[in-house]
């Protein structure tokens, strides 16, 4: 609703709840701290991927005989980039548990900063729903079959000779 005051002098108040008031306040701050959360999500999560690759590699260079083994016993390629890929899939999902049982811990912590533009304090809480869990489960499986392929294509691709020959 927007009103106007008489004479020459026309000035337009624009009527609206105390809690719109805020928001409309602390919209750039807000803008901010999603995009400051955007960016450490994605570091951490490059990180992530990188730290599932590592793990294995090791994992492949520690069972190279036994690659060779299945291999020589008639498994398929394919087989073993499904084992490996598998293994590299729940590491994901059990790292993406561990971090969601982490973060359901920040449920209960009330966080509030200071808007500078207007020197008013926003407080705000993280909510944890169904939605917000299935996403991050399946994000977290994505980042395990993203940092687990090239390693299950490595141990695949290992010649039965030269696995065997490792041990």
């Amino acid at each position: 609703m927007k009103q106007a005051i008489e004479g020459d002098q026309r000035l337009q108040l624009e009527v609206k709840p105390e809690q719109r008031f805020y928001a409309d306040q602390s919209e750039g701050l807000s803008k901010f701290i999603s995009y400051l959360g955007t960016t450490i999500s994605i570091i951490f999560s490059i990180g992530a991927i990188i730290g599932t690759m590592i793990t294995m590699y090791a994992s492949v260079a520690s069972r190279t005989s036994e690659i060779g083994t299945l291999r020589a016993l008639g498994f398929s390629r394919t087989a073993i980039l499904i084992a490996f890929l598998g293994e590299s899939l729940l590491l994901g999902l059990v790292g993406g548990v561990v971090g969601l049982a982490a973060a359901s811990f920040m449920q209960m912590v009330p966080i509030s900063t200071t808007n500078f533009q207007t020197f008013s304090e926003i407080a705000f809480t993280f909510t944890l729903t169904p939605l917000i869990v299935v996403a991050s489960l399946g994000f977290a499986v994505f980042m395990g079959f993203v940092g687990g392929f090239l390693p299950a294509a490595r141990a695949a691709r290992l010649s039965i000779v030269d696995a065997l020959r490792a041990a």
